[in-house]
């Protein structure tokens, strides 16, 4: 594989990896009335982005390895 395209799946899987982390902690929605606060909070979207950050990070070494 070309090592730009192996840099390029190395930091969009980052970027992925990062972006879908922040989803999965961060919470979507905050109700507060007075002392009464509620958050929702829906995380299946942050796993497919995990899962495609991890997939493009390893696709990003695997072709890396064999670019030498």
């Amino acid at each position: 594989m070309n090592k730009t395209v192996t840099v390029i799946l190395l930091v969009v899987g980052v970027v992925l990896l990062g972006y879908g982390i922040y989803t999965l902690i961060a919470p979507e929605t905050s109700f507060s009335l007075g002392d009464l606060s509620i958050e929702t909070q829906d995380n299946t979207n942050s796993y497919i982005t995990i899962a495609l950050g991890l997939v493009a990070v390893a696709l990003g070494f695997i072709g890396g390895k064999k670019a030498k």
